[in-house]
């Protein structure tokens, strides 16, 4: 099972657990192997890939971090306070700065405006020099990466509010609090901002979208319903990116649901398949492509949700969520491969090392291929023959 932590409001991770599924925390016994990551196998290729360029942005890696992708530019930072501009093309630094302390989120960016935060919750912005333009403090930590648009910056911290500052001068703008359960899933998380809106997962299989200008609630829809009788049977959280494509809004939920809601009826569900993710989902114009919980990766049918492919070989390789390069998709592992897929059937196609120990944050598809960002601080490009 990917890594990931469990958390309650204000107190921080409780437990970590990788490799084991939750063996850490003494939930299952790995003494039968069932959780071991599955070997690399030999396989018959369909496709070359190579890497096209890579650079160092920092030190190390987490769940909070990951780039964004703006035009040309890449804004990217590391947990060592390490915050930077990047070509998409070359992987040459446009310009690279250092915070004083500790980060643990990053990086939003509109061009403009470039925002990270550290452990305390701080919230730190800087202008497209580098520069620092404004700090501010969040109501408690922040661990997903602040999005930056609409002249806002908006964080989720572990209150469970979505908060938002004035992009130019970190003023407060809105803050918009839900209730939450008292242990929360710490995993990939991402907010989306499109068509005026702020779209986020929280704790409790809750998908939510808030006007950006205003902070009201536009519409919530559940992802996943928490059930069991303890504390951790009732874990559930939205995780990784919600995605659009054409009037569909999907997410899926560790302990879960995948749903899909159509949003010219009212946001409501299109079709919904009992699931369990840790690292989130990716969607072509077919397809919905997720790793369970398990790293069985599993293609859906976007218009009714039918399982269309089951791919086992890379079990328990914790798995990222995918992203597309041509007719494969991309995902990273524990080891440090980059694995590609093919999206019509799931056969293995390729494999590449980009070093560094486990890739966390999720590839990114871009117009020069897949970006990956290592686990130990590296941009890399990844792209075909």
């Amino acid at each position: 099972m990917r890594k990931f932590a469990l958390s309650r409001p204000w107190r921080g991770a409780v437990c970590l657990a990788g490799l084991l599924a939750l063996g850490g925390c003494g939930m299952f016994s790995s003494d039968d192997g069932r959780y071991d990551p599955a070997p690399l196998t030999e396989y018959k290729a369909g496709m070359s890939v190579r890497q096209v360029w890579s650079v160092s942005i920092g030190s190390g890696s987490g769940l909070g971090f990951a780039p964004t992708v703006l035009g040309d530019a890449i804004y990217a930072a590391t947990p060592d306070g390490s915050v930077g501009k990047f070509d998409l093309q070359s992987g040459r630094a446009i310009w690279k700065a250092k915070t004083d302390g500790k980060l643990s989120a990053g990086a939003g960016s509109d061009g403009t405006t470039t925002a990270v935060a550290s452990p305390d919750g701080e919230v730190i912005a800087f202008d497209d020099t580098g520069k620092v333009k404004w700090k501010v403090r969040a109501t408690s930590e922040v661990n997903i990466p602040p999005v930056v648009g609409y002249g806002i910056v908006v964080v989720r911290s572990g209150d469970y509010r979505i908060q938002a500052f004035d992009a130019n001068s970190g003023e407060r703008v809105w803050n918009v609090q839900r209730p939450g359960p008292s242990l929360a899933l710490r995993s990939v998380s991402q907010m989306v901002l499109a068509e005026g809106l702020v779209i986020t997962g929280l704790p409790g299989g809750k998908l939510m979208a808030i006007a950006s200008n205003s902070g009201n609630v536009q519409w919530e829809g559940t992802v996943a319903t928490p059930r069991g009788a303890s504390d951790l049977e009732r874990l559930t959280d939205v995780v990784g990116v919600p995605r659009i494509a054409g009037n569909l809004l999907c997410a899926v939920a560790y302990q879960g649901r995948i749903v899909c809601f159509d949003v010219t009826a009212g946001g409501r569900p299109l079709w919904a398949k009992d699931f369990s993710s840790v690292s989130g989902l990716s969607l072509d114009d077919r397809f919905a492509f997720s790793a369970d919980q398990n790293s069985v990766v599993n293609a859906f049918a976007l218009d009714n949700g039918g399982n269309l492919w089951k791919q086992s070989a890379l079990k328990n390789r914790q798995l990222t969520a995918p992203a597309m390069l041509g007719g494969a998709l991309a995902v990273g592992d524990l080891d440090g491969y980059v694995h590609f897929l093919s999206r019509s059937d799931g056969s293995l196609m390729a494999r590449l090392s980009v070093g560094g120990g486990a890739v966390v944050s999720p590839p990114q598809t871009t117009p020069q291929g897949v970006l990956v960002q290592t686990g130990n601080g590296n941009l890399v490009m990844i792209g075909t023959n």
